[in-house]
């Protein structure tokens, strides 16, 4: 029999949303920061030519900057004031994370609280302000000589101005997206940062869809071939929605107790633990660490191409880190199992679980309180990561694989869709978490009016 909770699900109408006003407010919001988002991403960095711009930026496609170009929505190719993008927030994210595992000092803010989390952040932040100037310096010096072999230049007046001006223009659009996503997340629906990401991989699916379908008109792509790649997408979305939903639960058992009727009642539980625990944060976690050097690599290493053993060095470093190089497949993979036991190592922790159901009398059957049921959920917690780091390995890996080598802009690959598809349903579940709030607080009025009309 379906719970009180499911049947108020089902019973979600587009009437019921009509009356839902707070999460309407939320809707808005969000839609209209993820605007504002796109629209920035076409204000461009001052002093750029843009004709010559989209000239250089074209000989370079097929390298690592169209990942990159893919995460920032465009704003890499137009060169726009965020053209950094959310990256230099998700790797400073990850070096305090990492930090706070190893150093004590962090650790013990961590469990602080709300103060701590917000010295944290504050952390971050600086962070991600130091991270952005020396990719911003490094992007400026990149593009002063960007194409100076070829007798074309992006920029028009090349100096130590145009750099400081880069510089705080590139800082500046990253502090204000890092602010836009924690605005989306307190007043919006979902998570800002994520929110925003998707968005980027979202505006290049019509690109992406367009030079697929042109392929076929001009004869460089067989009819069979998009077939197989419209169903690999399909089947990829398909088995991502099972694997996300899919959760190992553990039975919890409580002691009986006599109720107000004098019958003994046993009450029972269960503790859900999700298959892929860490969600999206691996891939995006791997991709940033592993873009982040490569995209300074790259425009600091311009100026030197052909020139000096620097710039050989960042020819050979491109060619082996394209997508299907086995370099890139190694250290992406490594990068997306690493974090997916680090994240949930971060987010699960077995002794401070197996504490809070000893307090309450809850136990494990067969499993002794204490330290055995710790040891219990940390060999299950572990089991279950191995596949869920297995999943999200073969799921960003083998279809940026296949279509690197059958020719086919990865745009529409693994790593895109799983971002797109874990946003989206996280999206979904709190717009159905609002609505059900709503349900229950008119439930609760209504309660209230026959309570006062019968003591009347």
């Amino acid at each position: 029999m379906a719970s009180a909770a499911e049947q108020m699900a089902a019973n979600i109408s587009l009437a019921n949303f009509a009356k839902a006003t707070d999460l309407k407010k939320r809707l808005w919001f969000t839609l209209g920061a993820l605007i504002v988002f796109r629209l920035l991403s076409y204000v461009p960095l001052p002093g750029l030519d843009p004709r010559a711009l989209t000239t250089l930026f074209n000989t370079t496609r097929g390298g690592v900057l169209d990942f990159f170009n893919m995460f920032s929505g465009g704003s890499l190719e137009r060169m726009s004031i965020i053209a950094l993008g959310v990256m230099p927030y998700i790797t400073a994210s990850i070096v305090i994370q990492l930090a706070s595992s190893m150093s004590p000092t962090l650790a013990a803010l961590k469990k602080e609280g709300e103060s701590g989390r917000k010295k944290l952040n504050q952390y971050t932040r600086y962070g991600t302000v130091l991270l952005c100037a020396v990719q911003g310096y490094f992007m400026a010096v990149g593009l002063e000589s960007w194409g100076a072999g070829s007798g074309q230049s992006a920029v028009v007046d090349p100096g130590m101005m145009f750099r400081i001006s880069a510089v705080i223009s590139l800082v500046g659009g990253t502090m204000f997206l890092m602010w836009l996503g924690e605005q989306i997340t307190s007043r919006g629906i979902g998570n800002g940062i994520s929110l925003i990401i998707m968005a980027g991989i979202v505006a290049s699916f019509p690109t992406s869809l367009a030079q697929l379908f042109e392929g076929g008109r001009t004869g460089s792509l067989q009819p069979v071939t998009i077939i197989m790649l419209i169903a690999l997408a399909t089947s990829l979305v398909l088995f991502i929605c099972f694997v996300e939903r899919a959760q190992r639960r553990i039975l919890i058992q409580y002691p009986k107790r006599q109720t107000a009727r004098g019958q003994i009642q046993q009450e029972r539980s269960h503790l859900p633990l999700k298959v892929n625990t860490a969600n999206v944060i691996p891939p995006i976690f791997a991709s940033s660490l592993l873009l982040m050097p490569l995209t300074i690599a790259q425009f600091a290493g311009t100026q030197q191409t052909g020139e000096s053993a620097w710039g050989d060095f960042v020819i050979q470093l491109t060619q082996w880190l394209q997508h299907g190089a086995p370099l890139y497949m190694l250290l992406y993979g490594a990068g997306i199992i690493f974090f997916t036991f680090f994240y949930v190592s971060v987010v699960f922790n077995p002794e401070e679980t197996a504490d809070n159901l000893k307090k309450h009398g809850g136990f494990i059957p067969g499993i002794r309180p204490g330290k055995r049921t710790e040891e219990y959920l940390d060999y299950v917690l572990t089991r279950i990561t191995v596949i869920g780091a297995a999943y999200l390995t073969i799921i960003c890996l083998v279809p940026e694989y296949l279509i690197a080598r059958a020719g086919i802009p990865f745009y529409l690959g693994g790593t895109s869709l799983l971002i797109v598809v874990n946003v989206t349903m996280d999206t979904v579940t709190q717009i159905q978490s609002h609505l059900l709030a709503h349900q229950y607080g008119d439930l609760i009025k209504k309660a209230k009016l026959k309570g006062g009309t019968i003591r009347r």
